[in-house]
């Protein structure tokens, strides 16, 4: 059972608690450990970023689970240096930090998106849907972890296959990625898309950008790829922003070649 959310606002303060709102430990669990996506204008506070809340993460996790002693931070630190890896274009190097937070804490498989992350980009993707497929079963409102799934299955399956397996979820808080999702999920006009949100917050600019030519890519079309990523890496969101994804899209770009600066 969780405690009470009172015992949990030691940690730092995440305004879309709320949006894994069934109360089980899965949804508190990744939102203590992990952080939160980008949350746009919720109840007028600041977006929260996906990074980890690094300085209370291990005390959280074992305040949520009952605590299992110094494996359980080790896991977290793990999974601290691998993110760090991956920002530094280290896959290989990230996965390892990965898989080493799972052998010292088991609980940690079933939450690790930037492991899913790290199996696409190593082309990985058998594993990396498995990887995400466990998260949305964990957290069955998570938009992002339902495209990325479809993502490595359309590099197996092709993308008319990926569609019909593709991982429904219930409704994200932000408006840039309902529509991201309808997209992949029934098809779409990715210009259309970014035309949407080219007068809206950086973030949202950034996240249409981004997910607009992780679209293109999933179709093979190259170029309309890389002329969206580079530009989300462009946006100030992108090449100022600590949040995780602005630096898988440096990674992106790095993995293929592309130039950004």
């Amino acid at each position: 059972m969780l405690p009470p959310l009172s015992l949990l606002q030691s940690t730092p303060a995440s305004p879309s608690l709320s949006n894994y709102g069934d109360g089980t430990l899965a949804a508190a669990s990744k939102t203590l450990l992990f952080g939160l996506r980008p949350s746009i204008s919720l109840a007028g506070r600041p977006p929260v970023p996906r990074r980890l809340f690094l300085s209370s993460a291990s005390a959280s996790w074992d305040a949520v689970t009952g605590g299992a002693g110094g494996r359980a931070r080790d896991a977290v630190m793990s999974i601290r240096r691998g993110m760090e890896l991956f920002r530094k274009g280290d896959l290989s190097g990230s996965l390892v930090e990965f898989d080493r937070a799972i052998e010292l804490d088991r609980r940690q498989k079933a939450y690790l998106w930037q492991r899913g992350l790290s199996l696409y980009y190593l082309n990985r993707f058998e594993e990396g849907a498995e990887q995400f497929r466990l998260d949305v079963a964990q957290n069955p409102n998570d938009t992002e972890e339902s495209i990325w799934c479809f993502l490595c299955e359309a590099q197996v399956y092709g993308v008319g296959e990926a569609r019909r397996r593709f991982l429904e979820v219930g409704q994200d808080p932000r408006p840039v990625m309902r529509e991201a999702y309808q997209m992949f999920k029934d098809g779409g006009e990715p210009e259309k898309f970014v035309s949407n949100f080219s007068n809206s917050s950086e973030n949202e600019r950034f996240y249409a950008l981004l997910y607009a030519g992780l679209y293109h890519e999933s179709q093979n079309d190259m170029d309309a790829a890389k002329t969206h990523v580079v530009a989300a890496c462009q946006t100030s969101y992108g090449s100022r922003s600590d949040d995780y994804m602005a630096s898988l899209a440096k990674v992106h770009c790095s993995c293929r070649n592309w130039s950004f600066g």
